[in-house]
């Protein structure tokens, strides 16, 4: 999930936010943060610009883990303390197999990252144009619709980086990680909703669709333009 804060809010916010030091972190951001420091150092290592923020306090609405963007530089958001999604996101899943979890969930934040810092975010790739056509009375709806697809697309890319970053990882945990993935995504109520990622998952149920060379980031490309072509 991608989070674009205001310039303003981000500084008020990271102003508000406690250091990220093991001293003032409790158990939960520090089991979090350590489970996501592979797919961290990684980003480094690729020249990604990623701060971390620490909210003292979540929002009614604020997920977990979340990146933002200001000045150019990407945030990575914790938001576990009052948000009890910070517990059930993991429900089911028993304790020694959650940490592989986190870990996917920070490559798919890294992945928006990722689109932002190359430019590319809510574009379509190179040889792609947006056909058909929707109608509606309101325009509000068709401006909905549009930044729903939108949306949808780059999390069809993220959800596939944390799968490629899984295979790169931990292939022997990839298809234990899909199936969470999938059952995540099955979850909600609609089709077509901002977050319904379903036309990739399909087309990534082996982990060998990521066997090209380069980056994740790279290695995802093909995949996620078969989606667009399957009529995400």
């Amino acid at each position: 999930m991608l989070k674009i804060l205001p310039s303003l809010l981000l500084a008020a916010a990271t102003a508000a936010a406690l250091p990220v030091s093991a001293a003032q972190l409790t158990p939960v951001e520090t089991r979090w943060l350590n489970a996501a420091a592979p797919v961290l150092a990684y980003a480094k290592s690729v020249d990604l610009p990623i701060d971390i923020i620490v909210q003292p306090q979540a929002g009614p609405n604020d997920v977990p883990l979340a990146m933002g963007m200001a000045d150019g530089r990407c945030k990575l958001v914790l938001s576990m303390r009052g948000n009890p999604q910070a517990e059930t996101i993991l429900d089911g899943v028993p304790d020694v197999q959650r940490d592989v979890l986190i870990e996917a969930m920070a490559a798919h934040e890294v992945g928006h990252c990722w689109r932002i810092v190359q430019g590319s975010w809510h574009a379509l790739p190179a040889g792609f144009t947006e056909m058909g056509t929707e109608q509606a009375d309101d325009p509000a709806l068709l401006e909905l619709s549009k930044q729903q697809r939108e949306t949808r697309r780059e999390e069809g890319y993220s959800d596939l980086v944390a799968l490629a970053w899984i295979q790169r990882s931990h292939p022997a945990e990839y298809g234990r990680v899909h199936a969470w993935l999938q059952k995540v995504r099955d979850a909600q109520p609609h089709t077509h909703t901002s977050h319904d990622t379903r036309t990739w998952l399909r087309l990534a149920g082996q982990g060998a669709v990521f066997a090209g060379a380069g980056t994740p980031f790279e290695q995802v490309a093909p995949v996620w333009s078969a989606g667009l072509l399957h009529g995400e």
